[in-house]
């Protein structure tokens, strides 16, 4: 690949953009409607940056933000409700947001197939198995095939990830990079990446993420994992319940952000054992996060151990895929298709 090839990875094609704009009104448009800058302002400080984004918001919530009134409010989302037109419910509109959807490469080929093409921006996908099954591996080779141009199975868009293991290696990006014919210093440098401590420090991270991603091009969020701090910073059968509240409100704001920003998520989960399993399943164990998670994801990858470095993924759960399987392996140049 030449020189000039690899610097025009990481530049968005113009037309992409125009497309995107036709799906996303940006919040600043509200003014037009008579709306007071200093309530846009406000609206962006909560982390609201379109007006797509403002009507997946409840009066309620909004109404909690400082500064505004029931009538305020009320006045924003007529004014949304104009920018965002009630075409939103026609097919023509749903088929044109079908459209602008990218299937990013896995590096595999098998598991691209498996998965309609690769992963889908626009939803969630999970990905849940045990410790060394290949979760995040496939999260780091994601971090590179996202940035390759979309005639080349990619995202052509930055990355976000948030890290709540502490699973993230700079230096395994690097020969990923290279095996795509990338230049692993630009490639960083097109990573965002946060570390999250506590639940309450993940979600504000997602809310700020909405400010870069309402200006720049971002097409994949990773967040490695969904449900480990939930599991420290809840214990117990009494705080059950308050932990599956907050774990929705969380699951909420990425499909806000993947809906919203046209941005793929891809989230890693753990397994927990499944004691009423029975002693007729080989391997009686079950996804953590309970309901709330499942029918927050919307695709579900199973991942396990196979023979050495080869690794299996089942289609778990998925409205658009048979339930299937493939076989992959984890090489220094990340997640490849499988040698027999």
């Amino acid at each position: 690949m030449k020189a000039e090839d690899m610097n025009q990875l990481q530049l968005v094609e113009r037309e992409e953009i125009d497309d995107e704009e036709e799906l996303f009104e940006a919040i600043d448009k509200l003014i037009s409607q008579g709306i007071n800058s200093g309530d846009v302002k406000k609206l962006q400080d909560a982390g609201i940056y379109t007006c797509n984004g403002l009507m997946m918001h409840t009066k309620k919530h909004l109404t909690g933000i400082k500064g505004l009134s029931e009538a305020k409010v009320d006045k924003i989302c007529e004014a949304a409700e104009k920018i965002v037109v009630s075409s939103s419910y026609s097919n023509d509109e749903q088929s044109l947001k079908r459209k602008a959807v990218i299937r990013i490469t896995t590096g595999s080929q098998a598991l691209d197939e498996l998965l309609g093409g690769g992963v889908e921006t626009s939803c969630i996908t999970e990905a849940f198995g045990e410790f060394r099954s290949g979760k995040t591996q496939l999260a780091h080779t994601l971090c590179v095939s996202t940035q390759l141009p979309t005639n080349m199975n990619g995202g052509n868009g930055k990355v976000a990830y948030i890290d709540t293991e502490g699973t993230f290696r700079p230096d395994r990006i690097v020969p990923i990079a290279e095996r795509f014919g990338m230049d692993p210093g630009a490639v960083l440098d097109n990573i965002i990446y946060a570390r999250a401590y506590t639940y309450e420090h993940q979600y504000n991270l997602l809310l700020g993420l909405a400010a870069k991603m309402s200006e720049e091009p971002f097409r994949l969020l990773v967040v490695d994992s969904v449900i480990a701090l939930f599991r420290v910073d809840f214990t117990g059968r009494g705080e059950l319940a308050e932990r599956q509240q907050k774990l929705a409100q969380m699951l909420s704001r990425l499909t806000k952000i993947a809906e919203e920003f046209n941005v793929a998520v891809y989230m890693t989960n753990q397994v927990i054992a499944d004691p009423g399993g029975g002693v007729f399943i080989s391997d009686p164990k079950k996804p953590a996060g309970g309901h709330v998670l499942a029918h927050a994801a919307t695709i579900r990858l199973m991942f396990r151990k196979g023979k050495g470095e080869q690794r299996v993924c089942k289609v778990f759960d998925a409205p658009n895929l048979p339930e299937a399987e493939a076989v992959f392996q984890i090489t220094p140049g990340g997640i490849a298709d499988a040698k027999d």
